[in-house]
Parts: C-alpha cells; structure tokens; sequence
C-alpha cells in the first residue's frame, strides 16, 4: 500500500503566527488564552478566548484581494503559503492537475457573516457589498488557495463541526493513498471569534470564564481559539524521488458516529473511531506512544475521552502521554484537528511531548498521564490524534515518526 508523508507544514494559531514560532510556544508549554481584545466583549458571559494576535492582513495580501477574504480565509492562505513553500512543490507546470486541496471549517467566514447581520439589522443597511456571500462561505478558503497555486485537481471543504480538519486530512490521505490525486494540500481553519458567535456559546453554557483546565477536577468548560494549520502530503515514493524532507508520516484514519445526542459524547463511539484509525494503520495499542486527546475542558468530554482511551487500549492506557494542546491554543473549532496534527507532527520529529497546561489536580474519572503543565522530552514512534464533534462525529488519525 502506498505510504503518505507530510513535506510542508504551515500554521497560524494563537500561539505564533508560523511553524517555528507554534512550536516554540508548544516546547514552552505557553498558554495563548486571554482577554479577547479584537472584538466588543460589553454583554458577554464569556470575555476571554484564544485570538491570532498581532496577524495584519494587509502585509499579506493586496488591498484589492484582502477585500474579498475574511479572516478565515486569510488564515488558511497564509498556512498553505507556508506548507507549500516548505514542501518545495510548484503546482503550475501540470503538477496542479493531480493534487487536490480539502480543507476542514466548521462555520466559515464568521466575522463578514456577524458584520453583515449588524449592518442590516442594527444598522438598517439597504446594500451590501456584492462580494459577501463569496467572502463568507465555507468554502471559500479552499477556492483561494487552488487559485493562488494553480491547482486544478479536486477541491472542497468538510464541515462537520469540531472534527471538520481531521475529517479533512484524513480523506486528503485515503485520496493520495489510493492514487486518486498525487498530492494533497489539507488542514483546517476557523476565524469565528465574533459577538454574535460569542453569545451563541454563551449559551450553551460550556464555556470557562477563566481558562482552560482539561481533564484538571476543577476544569469549568472550554474556551475558543481560532486559527489554521496546512500541511502538503504526498507518496513516500514520490517524496523520495525528488528529494524532499519528510515531517511525518500519516498512516491511519478512522472514523464513526455516536448516533447518539447531539450534544453530550460517546465513549463508543470515540473508541470506535480509535479502533478504526488502528485498523487502517495496521498497528496494535501497544504501538501507540502519545495521544493528542481532544481534550476540550469540559466536564462530559474528559471523562468520556478516557473512558474510551481505556477501551481501545486495555492496560497500555496507563504507560501512554496523553495531553491536551487546547489548554495552550484553545478550541478552534473546525482548525481544531489541524493545529493538534501540527502539533503532534512536531513532537514527534522534535522528541517531546506537549504539555496539558493550567492543570492543578486530576478527576478522579481521569486518570491517564496528561504531562502536566511542562512539556516532557520523550520520543515516540507513532502518535495518536483525536477529534470528536457535536453530533458525534468522530474523527481519530495516526501518525509516525
């Protein structure tokens, strides 16, 4: 079967606004989680989030094409910019043909959405700019990047809520596997920091008024980021050929649904996603070293993921690293998956295991090694991902060194 490496990699997040900078932030277990400063937060419950600070978009792009990008778009075209330059593909000399490009949102061009909606009903706007229905869907991120590298192959986007990018990358891989396309540009990405957005999780009532704690006793709720992360994946076969410098290797996607609630978790149905993703790469329990669990903060998540890791993996549960990155960068929704695959992509090439931060003592229903609060050297052969999303939309990938 076909092997699938990672040769570029590209990330925006609250963390950094690059690669280098995302993994430095990770090493250093820093927390990105503050007071949100790009939006009003007068009448909101929730006034803290994980923002992309100090990202211009102006110094990326032109005026006339920064026009017709929201911030979400803007995000995943930095990223790919950044993947693909580190891949060290071109896509114009008919390479384009044959890659395709599928990336994970989970609600889109939030920000024009949310300004739109003031214009018209705060406001009492009789016009709108043509161009906001372009700027606003959720596909307009993978639109803009085939055409600012010339890529003609398949293109499209998931959405399935916080699984969006793992759902993304994991039918990327099954697409270059398969021989469907010879590369893929994949990730995620999500800008949905907004009043309106804001409000809406508010309430739901699973937001943390302070920080971030996952799988902590005291944990209160999760917290929203926003951000992207790209990778180019390609055969190992062609990347060999040519040359490139090989981040990772993917080797297992699964996926499931909980057919359960729409809202509350599965333990089932997150190990059946677990199980799959193992099947796929052909490898047993034992041959996991580190979980990036999907670890959101919430008191029905963190249990509910342990339980599951406990399922899958019978009495090797307890020798595993299991962290949660969303204590650092937070939840960025559909850009959730990415940023953890970023993330997981790093430890494993760097030899370190990227810490659960803010973390004070365990649940009692939690009780697996989460690396605490400083990143721990360690190296490991094969990683785990998780990704599970409202609706039970399970999305688990599994990579290697």
């Amino acid at each position: 079967m076909t092997r699938v490496v990672i040769t570029g990699l590209g990330a925006v997040s609250a963390l950094g606004l690059d690669v280098r900078a995302h993994s430095e932030a990770l090493k250093q277990g820093r927390c990105a989680i503050g007071p949100l400063a790009n939006i009003v937060t007068e009448g909101l419950v929730t006034k803290i989030g994980a923002e992309v600070r100090g990202f211009d978009g102006a110094s990326h792009f032109e005026a006339g094409k920064l026009a017709l990008l929201d911030r979400c778009a803007q995000f995943a075209l930095v990223a790919a910019r950044e993947a693909v330059a580190g891949s060290g593909l071109g896509f114009r000399d008919g390479l384009g043909a044959r890659t395709a490009v599928v990336i994970g949102a989970g609600v889109g061009g939030q920000l024009t959405l949310d300004e739109n909606y003031y214009r018209v009903y705060g406001q009492g706007a009789k016009r709108l700019h043509p161009f906001t229905i372009p700027k606003l869907m959720i596909s307009a991120a993978a639109s803009h990047i085939t055409m600012e590298h010339g890529i003609t192959g398949p293109s499209f986007t998931v959405a399935s809520a916080c699984a969006s990018a793992n759902h993304a990358i994991g039918i990327a891989f099954h697409m270059v596997r398969s021989g469907s396309v010879d590369v893929a540009i994949t990730g995620g990405t999500e800008a949905a920091i907004t009043f309106g957005t804001m409000r809406g999780w508010d309430a739901l009532r699973v937001m943390a008024p302070d920080t971030c704690r996952p799988f902590s006793h005291d944990r209160k709720g999760m917290v929203l980021g926003e951000g992207s992360a790209m990778v180019v994946i390609e055969s190992l076969e062609r990347a060999q050929a040519r040359g490139a410098s090989i981040l990772g290797e993917i080797v297992g996607f699964g996926m499931s649904s909980d057919a359960g609630d729409i809202v509350l978790p599965s333990a089932d149905g997150a190990a059946a996603a677990m199980r799959a993703a193992l099947a796929d790469a052909k490898l047993a329990p034992e041959d996991v070293g580190y979980i990036n669990a999907h670890g959101t903060g919430t008191a029905a998540n963190d249990i509910t993921e342990t339980k599951a890791i406990h399922m899958v993996m019978g009495d090797h549960a307890k020798r595993l690293a299991v962290s949660s990155t969303k204590s650092m960068h937070a939840h960025a929704l559909g850009a959730a998956g990415a940023l953890e695959l970023a993330a997981t992509v790093i430890a494993l090439r760097e030899g370190f295991i990227p810490p659960t931060v803010n973390f004070t003592a365990p649940d009692p229903q939690c009780d697996l090694d989460y690396v605490p609060n400083q990143a721990r050297a360690q190296q490991v052969e094969v990683a785990m991902s998780n990704s599970f999303a409202f609706g039970g939309q399970n999305a688990v990938l599994v990579l290697r060194r």
